[in-house]
């Protein structure tokens, strides 16, 4: 998981899914794990520190489900402050990659769509990065919420960050001409040429990256998409599963600009391009 980039689309850190390559079902950084982490550094570990401050500002107990862990930087990070944590992500290299560089979490494998780690498993779920955006269908969120639910405590805490749909009502900079970004990792020069544009129908944004490099490989085009959701309407998703929010703002958080800092307080906005909520566990089936 990565931060501080939220004015250029080429920035999540997840989700690409191969249009060309070597075969269906993979993709370059999810199957590349230390590819992922040179693309999307975060040495300061900001967003696990964020995390952190907004668990204990909460008040949450010490078992953390780590929902779309990736690499497991996060939820490693989130073990050596005093977290008891379970690393959870659909990719078996990322989760590979988590266990040998970045012990101390148990990780396993699981959907976030619909999931099942034990009732009452957990004091707190964390997904942070847009991960709860590929949820694209309402029956998906369902199925993520309804999910949580079941392995929250009562009182548990639902901490997420991701993308403001609400954003994109009137705004046009992040779609109006592709991104370009180029990093080098082991002697390779890697280029990723995206652009974003909004499918209104199915209410997603949907991206197109093409990635090319210098050693003479083909480009490789990659497509994914996020559900783009409203403030008004995560409020209303959470309640029907009962719970109560307690924060919903725009930033400070670690992918914005400024990025959060220690001792920041949550604003009281839902103007910007990120989103951060956090919600209580209020009623139980």
């Amino acid at each position: 998981m990565t931060h501080g980039e939220t004015t250029r689309p080429d920035t999540e850190p997840v989700g690409d899914a191969w249009l060309s390559g070597s075969g269906p079902g993979q993709n370059l950084l999810t199957d590349h794990p230390e590819l992922y982490e040179a693309r999307f550094p975060d040495p300061e570990g900001l967003a696990a520190r964020w995390v952190e401050a907004t668990l204990r500002r909460h008040g949450a107990g010490r078992r953390v489900l780590d929902l779309g862990c990736g690499t497991g930087r996060d939820a490693a990070r989130l073990q050596a402050a005093g977290r008891q944590v379970v690393g959870a992500d659909l990719s078996e290299a990322m989760l590979a990659h988590a266990r040998r560089h970045h012990p101390g979490p148990a990780y396993t494998h699981a959907d976030l769509r619909r999931f099942d780690l034990g009732a009452r498993a957990f004091d707190a779920v964390v997904c942070l990065d847009s991960a709860l955006l590929y949820c694209h269908t309402n029956d998906e969120l369902d199925g993520l919420l309804d999910s949580c639910r079941r392995a929250l405590e009562p009182g548990g805490l639902l901490v997420a960050e991701l993308r403001n749909g609400a954003y994109f009502l009137g705004r046009t900079d992040l779609l109006d001409a592709p991104a370009e970004h180029s990093f080098t990792w082991r002697g390779t020069a890697y280029r990723a040429r995206t652009t974003l544009r909004i499918d209104r129908t199915a209410q997603l944004l949907r991206r197109s990256r093409v990635w090319s490099t210098d050693d003479g490989a083909p480009p490789v085009e990659q497509r994914s998409a996020w559900r783009l959701l409203f403030p008004l309407e995560l409020r209303r998703f959470l309640t029907a599963h009962g719970f109560t929010v307690l924060s919903l703002h725009d930033g400070p958080g670690p992918r914005t600009e400024p990025c959060w800092q220690e001792n920041d307080v949550p604003g009281d906005r839902t103007d910007a391009d990120r989103l951060h909520v956090v919600a209580r566990l209020t009623t139980t089936p």
